[in-house]
C-alpha cells in the first residue's frame, strides 16, 4: 500500500495556527481541507446562531406560505419521502411537525421491490389510495419528475418538493421546488449542499419563525433544536459534505441524538449496542443507526422506520427496533455473499479496470449499494454494482474522492434508463442488453479524468507525528475537528519512533490488539482490523499509519490507535 504524504507550505501552517491560538496539527489538518482565514474560525466554532435566513433559500419562502395557507384551511396533506436514511427522518420531522401545529397528515414511503425509487406513478398512486390531497409534499426525489407532477396537479393536488438530487432532465416546474442545485445563487455555499432532512429543517424553520410573528402558541411553544437529532442522522448517513450547514447540523445534531427523549431512537439506540451517554460519533450513524433504518426499505417497507420514528409507545418501539435488527442481519448475510461475488468478478474479469460496472442476476438489488461501497473502497476505484429487476439491471454506484459520479454517468446517459443521485452515490437502472455499452462508456468516462496512473490502493496522510506527541492533549485538539465525515475526513497520521515490545494479540483469526512504545517508553494501545496475516514484528523501529479514537471498556476511557498500514522504518 502507497503512503501519500503532500506536506502543506509550514509558513502557512504557523500564521494560521498563531491566528487561530492553536496547534500547528489543527491549523495543518484545516488547510489541508481548504479552510483558511475566516471560514476556520467559522468551521471551529459552528454555532446554531449562525445558521443562515431560511428564506435566502430559493423558494423556500413560497413553500412556507404555503403550509401556511393549508394549516389555516385545515387541509388534506400527504407526505411521500425516499426510503433511505434521508427521506425517513425528512419524512419524521415534517410530519411530526405538522401534527404538532395540527393537522394529520398521511405519510407514504416508496417500496423499493414494487414501484422503485422515488415519485413513481405506483407510489402516487398508492399515496392517492386514501384520496386527493389538497398539498401532496414529496421529500428526497421528485426533481426529476415533471410527468408525476403534472399528474397530481390534473387531480387537483398542489405540490412542494424538497429534494437535494442533481437534475438529470428539465426539473418539475408546475411545483414548488426547493433544490440549492436546480436554484444555486451566489452565496450560498453554506447551504448549497444540504441533504433533504437540512432543507426539510430550514422549511421547518422557515414555517415557525412566520407563526411565531403571529403569535401562535404552539408554534412558540416548539424547540426546533430537538428535530436535530434526526438532521444528523440524514446528513451523516447521505454522504454530503460536513461543511458550512452541515457541519453545524452533525456537530450539534449528534449531541441532540445523544440525550434524544424519541423512544423509537431510544429503542434503536439500544438493539444497536450504542452507549449514549459515552457520546456519539459518524461512524454509529454509518454503521449502526442507519443500516438499520435503511433495512426496511432493502427488504421490506421503509414506512415501518417512520412508523418508529415517530411512535411513543414503548412497547411497539421495542417490537419495530427488534424488526429492524432481524432485517439489518438478513441484510449482512446476503450483502456478505454478493460482496464476495463481487470480489471474484473484479479479480477475475476486471483487475486492471479504471472503473468498475459489475452485475449478477442472482443479486438483490436493495443491498447492491453497500456492495458498491465496500467494493469502491477496497479497490479504490468508482464502482458500479447492479442487481436484477425483470429486464432492467438496477442498482448503486459508489465513488472516491476525485471522481464525480454525476459528471461521469451524464457521459454515459444515453445508455441508461434511469439514474441520479449526487457526486459520491448514484441509483442507476438499465436495460441489461445495454450493459457491456455502458461498462465501455463508464471505464472511458473514468479515465478521461484519470491520469492512467495504477490503481493500487494507498492511505493519504494527514500530517507525520512522533510517538511522544500521541497523548490526551492532541486528543482535546482534535476534538475541535469533530465530527469528521464527508469533506472533513478523519485524519490519519504517519507515527514515528514506535515499537511492539511484545507480540500482538490475534482475536477471532481476523485482528489483532498490539501495544507500542514510544522513545519515552510511553505504552499506547491499538487494534488492527482484519490485517492478522500480517502481524508487525517485535522490538523493531516502526511507522504505523493510524486512526486515533477513544476506547471505552469497563467505565474507563483510553486512547487507541487504530491501524491501517505499517512499515518498518526506513522502508
Amino acid at each position: 500500500m502507497r503512503w501519500n504524504y503532500t506536506p502543506v507550505r509550514a509558513e502557512s501552517v504557523e500564521a494560521l495556527a498563531r491566528g487561530l491560538g492553536t496547534t500547528p496539527i489543527v491549523a495543518e489538518l484545516l488547510l489541508r481541507n481548504g479552510v483558511d482565514g475566516e471560514a476556520a474560525i467559522r468551521f471551529l466554532q459552528p454555532t446554531l446562531a449562525s445558521l443562515a435566513d431560511p428564506f435566502l433559500v430559493a423558494n423556500l419562502e413560497r413553500a412556507a406560505d404555503r403550509l401556511l395557507l393549508a394549516l389555516q384551511r385545515k387541509e388534506k396533506v400527504t407526505v411521500l419521502g425516499d426510503y433511505d436514511v434521508d427521506g425517513v427522518c425528512s419524512t419524521t420531522i415534517l410530519v411530526c411537525l405538522l401534527r404538532r401545529l395540527g393537522l394529520e397528515p398521511t405519510y407514504v414511503v416508496p417500496r423499493r421491490a414494487e414501484e422503485g425509487y422515488g415519485l413513481t406513478c405506483t407510489s402516487i398512486e398508492r399515496a392517492l389510495e386514501a384520496g386527493v390531497p389538497d398539498l401532496f409534499i414529496a421529500l428526497d426525489c421528485g426533481t426529476n419528475s415533471a410527468e408525476e407532477v403534472a399528474f397530481l396537479r390534473g387531480k387537483g393536488a398542489e405540490v412542494i418538493i424538497v429534494d437535494h438530487h442533481r437534475s438529470t432532465e428539465p426539473p418539475a416546474s408546475d411545483a414548488i421546488l426547493i433544490n440549492p442545485h436546480v436554484f444555486p445563487a451566489a452565496g450560498d455555499d453554506a447551504w448549497r449542499y444540504l441533504c433533504t432532512v437540512g432543507l426539510v429543517f430550514k422549511l421547518a424553520h422557515g414555517l415557525l419563525k412566520k407563526l411565531r410573528q403571529e403569535q401562535h402558541p404552539v408554534a412558540l411553544s416548539i424547540v426546533l433544536k430537538d428535530y436535530l437529532d434526526l438532521v444528523a442522522m440524514g446528513t451523516i448517513a447521505d454522504l454530503v459534505p460536513l461543511h458550512g450547514e452541515n457541519r453545524i447540523f452533525a456537530r450539534h445534531g449528534l449531541r441532540v441524538l445523544a440525550e434524544t427523549r424519541r423512544p423509537g431512537l431510544i429503542s434503536l439506540m439500544q438493539v444497536s449496542g450504542l452507549k449514549a451517554e459515552q457520546g456519539l460519533v459518524p461512524t454509529d450513524i454509518s454503521f449502526r443507526l442507519g443500516p438499520r433504518i435503511n433495512a426496511s426499505g432493502r427488504l421490506a417497507d421503509a414506512a415501518l422506520s417512520v412508523d418508529l420514528l415517530l411512535s411513543r409507545d414503548p412497547g411497539f418501539c421495542e417490537q419495530a427496533s427488534r424488526q429492524l435488527d432481524g432485517l439489518n442481519r438478513e441484510r449482512q448475510d446476503i450483502e456478505r455473499q454478493i460482496t464476495e461475488c463481487a470480489e471474484r468478478h473484479v479479480e477475475e474479469r476486471f483487475a486492471t479496470a479504471g472503473g468498475l460496472v459489475l452485475f449478477d442476476e442472482a443479486w438483490h438489488p436493495g443491498v447492491v449499494g453497500i456492495v458498491a461501497g465496500r467494493i469502491s473502497r477496497k479497490y479504490n476505484r468508482p464502482a458500479i454494482v447492479l442487481g436484477n429487476e425483470g429486464e432492467l439491471a438496477k442498482g448503486s454506484g459508489r465513488g472516491i474522492n476525485g471522481f464525480n459520479l454525476v459528471e461521469i454517468l451524464g457521459a454515459c446517459a444515453d445508455c441508461l434508463d434511469g439514474w441520479g443521485g449526487h457526486p459520491m452515490a448514484v441509483g442507476v437502472s438499465l436495460r441489461k442488453e445495454r450493459l457491456e455499452e455502458f461498462r465501455t462508456r463508464f471505464e472511458a468516462a473514468i479515465r478521461a479524468r484519470h491520469d492512467g496512473s495504477g490503481v493500487e490502493p494507498g492511505v493519504e496522510l494527514s500530517g507525520w507525528l512522533e510517538g511522544t506527541a500521541v497523548n490526551e492533549v492532541l486528543m482535546g485538539e482534535l476534538d475541535r475537528l469533530h465530527p469528521f465525515g464527508m469533506g472533513n475526513p478523519e485524519p490519519v497520521f504517519g507515527v514515528r519512533g514506535l515499537r511492539l515490545r511484545n507480540r500482538p494479540d490475534v482475536f477471532k483469526e481476523q485482528h489483532f490488539r498490539f501495544t507500542a512504545e514510544d522513545a519515552a517508553g510511553r505504552r499506547i494501545s491499538g487494534v488492527a482490523w482484519k490485517m492478522a496475516d500480517r502481524l508487525p514484528p517485535v522490538g523493531t523501529p516502526l511507522e504505523l499509519a493510524v486512526q486515533l479514537n477513544w476506547n471505552y471498556y469497563n467505565g474507563r476511557r483510553t486512547l487507541q490507535m487504530e491501524l491501517l498500514d505499517w512499515r518498518a522504518t526506513g522502508t
